[in-house]
């Protein structure tokens, strides 16, 4: 089966006991607040947040809602350090003191979640949204904390490589099969959303990474794949390393998934990108 059943989450079930623990090192860097948005401390002279109807959808692993804005720095590869976690349900809005279009929640499928902060602004924070690619939610302040964020994970869809950053340093690279014409890797800024046990012999036995990015067409990938988010796996054979071959996830040897189920914890951000400037010293 050449790509077959490649998305590591069209059937994913993201339970607690599945997922690593995020490291004590990650440690908390801003408590949790929980006054209103528009009376938070933190809010300052920014814009206040127009109240979310509870009838707005929640953001879980079904395709996020339209509407919120394009990441303008979506192939920046400079580091995101810094996550939030949610810890209520929170509005989540399409630029500073604007409209609200659904809510993130402090869980996806039983899983904490940890979205990368892309940006800031009056008393914002704008953070790379689940289920979609290449778009942002802006949050008011209130109710989340912040966390360091250590690792990113660069992908490169030209010279099929992987490279792992631990605080700005690259620790190692692999070599990668991606996704086939048609049904290629997403470009752009996403991150890890979590984990889940390989659901068919074909992933080698190892646990597979569920990204936030979804297939950028959901009608070209197989059917039995369709809602399914990409995801970062090994595979049954390493023949296929540096070709195009999956329907759109990220593949690389069972060694190389093993270290980063070890090392690199949810939250942490991934980009895609064609090809960097300059091969990184693990290459």
């Amino acid at each position: 089966m050449v790509g077959g059943a490649a998305y590591g989450g069209w059937a994913l079930t993201l339970a607690p006991e599945t997922t690593p623990t995020v490291r004590p090192d990650d440690g908390v860097s801003r408590p949790i607040s929980e006054m209103p948005a528009s009376h938070s401390p933190e809010a300052g002279d920014g814009p206040a947040a127009a109240p979310a109807p509870d009838w707005l959808p929640e953001i879980d692993y079904d395709p996020a809602p339209a509407g919120f804005p394009a990441d303008p720095d979506t192939l920046d590869t400079t580091p995101l350090t810094e996550g939030v976690r949610p810890a209520r349900r929170l509005a989540a809005y399409d630029a500073p003191g604007g409209r609200p279009l659904a809510f993130l929640m402090p869980t996806i499928r039983g899983v904490e979640l940890t979205v990368p902060i892309a940006r800031r602004e009056r008393g914002w924070t704008a953070v790379l949204l689940p289920s979609a690619n290449r778009r942002l939610a802006w949050l008011p302040p209130g109710g989340f904390r912040t966390v360091a964020l250590r690792d990113q994970i660069v992908v490169e869809r030209v010279p099929y490589r992987l490279t792992w950053y631990h605080d700005g340093e690259a620790k190692r690279s692999w070599r990668l099969s991606l996704g086939q014409p048609g049904q290629e890797t997403p470009l752009g800024r996403t991150f890890i959303l979590g984990r889940t046990p390989p659901p068919e012999p074909v992933y080698g036995g190892v646990d597979i990474y569920a990204l936030g990015a979804v297939p950028d067409d959901p009608e070209a990938v197989p059917a039995s794949l369709r809602g399914a988010h990409i995801g970062i796996h090994t595979w049954y054979h390493d023949g296929e390393l540096g070709q195009s071959t999956t329907n759109g996830c990220i593949r690389l040897t069972s060694s190389g998934q093993r270290l980063l189920l070890a090392e690199v914890p949810p939250g942490t951000p991934v980009v895609v990108v064609d090809e960097l400037p300059t091969p990184p010293p693990t290459a």
